[in-house]
């Protein structure tokens, strides 16, 4: 097996990798131990990969499987996602940039403190854009409970961004 095989797979997928696990184990320690593991059993198992899936949703999903066994065997501590956003290409003043930056880290904040099962659905729906049969493939459920998952994702977000809010102006 060529070692270009897992350096191309490393800079093409790395971030998604990374990001995804740390969305799920909620620590760049424990991420980054994921992030590793999962390209040494892909570049392990590329021969048996069938292509039933995309090379990112086969990723994904061992990314997943890796963090929920590190969950069970680890205390996982709360961070805020503060690194996964790239800046913009557009020029803001500095003030702006900061209140945009601080926004953006309030909202990964509470995605973070949502149950798995919908933090799952939402940083796949939303950060990696996986269609909904996709994100059934990665989490090995149903696309009905994908849809039902999102939605209550999405509702108990708002919710809870309300909530901060309101509480922010008392």
């Amino acid at each position: 097996m060529d070692a270009r095989i897992l350096e191309d797979l490393m800079e093409s997928y790395g971030q998604d990798v990374w990001s995804f696990a740390y969305s799920l184990t909620r620590s760049r320690a424990m991420a980054d131990d994921v992030a590793q593991d999962v390209f040494l059993r892909a570049y392990l198992k590329i021969a048996s990969f069938r292509g039933a899936s995309s090379v990112r949703t086969w990723l994904l999903k061992i990314t997943r499987n890796i963090s929920l066994n590190y969950r069970k065997t680890a205390f996982v501590r709360k961070v805020l996602l503060m690194d996964v956003v790239t800046p913009r290409q557009q020029q803001h003043s500095a003030e702006h940039a900061f209140l945009e930056q601080e926004a953006t880290n309030e909202v990964w904040g509470q995605v973070l403190r949502l149950s798995t099962k919908y933090r799952e659905v939402l940083v796949l729906h939303a950060k990696y854009q996986l269609s909904l049969p996709e994100i059934a493939d990665v989490l090995k459920i149903p696309q009905g409970t994908v849809k039902s998952r999102l939605f209550g994702a999405r509702k108990k977000l708002s919710l809870m961004l309300t909530e901060e809010m309101l509480y922010e102006l008392n």
